[in-house]
């Protein structure tokens, strides 16, 4: 039977105990998560958060002090073999052998995974993540977006149902980005649940189903994305005027109005509230013109910052 939930973690804590003149530390304090099967489940959180000592955790490089974790239905304590199996890990840094080819290096992986040959997927991974043309170009020779995609391809070699990107875009420029976001995509329609972590909002926010923020070693909320989105529930509106304004005028301040430079005001509002007409009214009794109007809307970014502070 399918499991409900691909990761199951309860009560996790990891505490590092104290070493010479570096005191204890708490690395993760009763954390407890459920990504669901099929979904792309953003891990956030700042520098030091707790987020690579999960994900260490659940790949067996680091041992939990307390606390249960299920990878597809396996307890990783009572079968971390089977386990491990479950899970594909992308890491942050880049590790390959310059003098191997990517189809190589498959092979290779691949055995260490003992896939038998027969069922081994080499060029069909290499096609997944668009590297088919470099299949027996030495890895030295790809550029770097192209070794982060051969990362990805390796973490698949075993047929995984989790697949772990740990900032997969570091250091990756925009159009490589983009692309990685197809990949990421394309292995979710396969039915791959993927679990990522990153320090590009507006990446989690453009592929993730749920969102997940730990500080200081805490969860301080996991939801639906469109549910975390909704918490703040503001946007912003800036009128740029037909000439130089002097004073905000009076009935504005109930929007929270501030000048934008010498002919600009921006507002602020809840997006459920019908009050864009009541401002433009109100700029146009003070005999101003509109020149131009644009909005801003809350987003990711926003949410984090004021959960993190």
């Amino acid at each position: 039977m399918m499991p409900e939930f691909a990761i199951e973690i309860k009560n996790l804590k990891k505490i590092y105990k104290k070493s010479g003149r570096s005191p204890e530390k708490v690395a993760l304090d009763d954390v407890s998560l459920t990504i669901p099967k099929g979904s792309i489940f953003a891990l956030l959180g700042p520098n030091g958060a707790g987020k690579s000592t999960i994900i260490n955790i659940l790949a067996g490089l680091v041992t939990k002090t307390s606390g249960s974790i299920h990878v597809w239905d396996t307890d990783i304590d009572k079968d971390p073999r089977q386990g491990k199996a479950a899970i594909g890990v992308v890491p942050q840094e880049i590790n390959y052998d310059p003098f191997f080819t990517p189809r190589q290096l498959l092979n290779i992986q691949g055995g260490l995974y003992g896939v038998p040959k027969a069922e081994l997927r080499t060029m069909a991974l290499l096609k997944l993540v668009g590297l088919e043309q470099q299949a027996d170009s030495y890895t030295r020779t790809l550029s770097g977006g192209m070794r982060r995609r051969l990362m990805v391809a390796k973490a698949m070699v075993h047929t995984p149902p989790i697949l772990v990107l740990d900032e997969p875009t570091a250091g990756v420029d925009i159009e490589l980005r983009r692309e990685l976001w197809v990949n990421v995509r394309d292995l979710s329609r396969s039915g791959v649940t993927v679990l990522l972590t990153t320090h590009y909002l507006e990446e989690a926010e453009a592929l993730c189903d749920m969102i997940a923020i730990i500080n200081h070693g805490k969860i301080v909320v996991c939801e639906e994305k469109e549910t975390l989105l909704a918490r703040i529930d503001q946007k912003e509106i800036t009128f740029r005027l037909d000439r130089e304004l002097k004073n905000i005028p009076a009935g504005l301040t109930q929007f929270h109005a501030e000048k934008q430079g010498n002919r600009s005001v921006k507002c602020r509002y809840s997006p459920g509230e019908q009050v864009v007409g009541q401002m433009i009214d109100l700029i146009g009794k003070e005999g101003y013109g509109i020149a131009d109007i644009s909005t801003d809307e809350s987003d990711l970014e926003d949410v984090f910052l004021q959960l993190t502070k």
